[in-house]
């Protein structure tokens, strides 16, 4: 089955976690620019990317490609959390973004689920 990835609720919420994680890394220091920032931001995009990438395949494959953004937002949330300790976020804004990703882990989850 084809899935019009714009509809779905994951890709949704992915796109506004890539938003939020742009506008973070924004902030963050001149010298995390090409490390830490850089490697948030790709990730960020590798969530929604990857969804819409594996939409229009078939189940099995799909399954694949939403396993590799599952991957990606764990991979986020670590260095969200390494973001927060090195102190270029509040505790406030790391729970605010780390409970959307969270989010998007349990939808992702199930959703790959019901593929089966």
């Amino acid at each position: 089955m084809k899935h019009n990835f714009k509809n779905l609720k994951i890709w949704i919420l992915a796109m506004e976690i890539t938003n939020d994680i742009y506008k973070l890394t924004s902030t963050f220091p001149k010298s995390e620019t090409y490390s830490l920032s850089n490697q948030m931001n790709r990730c960020s995009v590798s969530m929604p990317s990857n969804i819409a990438e594996g939409s229009n395949r078939g189940n099995k494959h799909f399954q694949h490609y939403l396993n590799i953004s599952l991957g990606s937002s764990f991979e986020l949330q670590t260095q969200l959390l390494i973001a927060c300790q090195n102190d270029y976020l509040s505790k406030t804004k790391t729970e605010e973004i780390e409970n959307k990703i969270i989010e998007f882990q349990r939808m992702t989850t199930g959703f790959i689920s019901k593929l089966n």
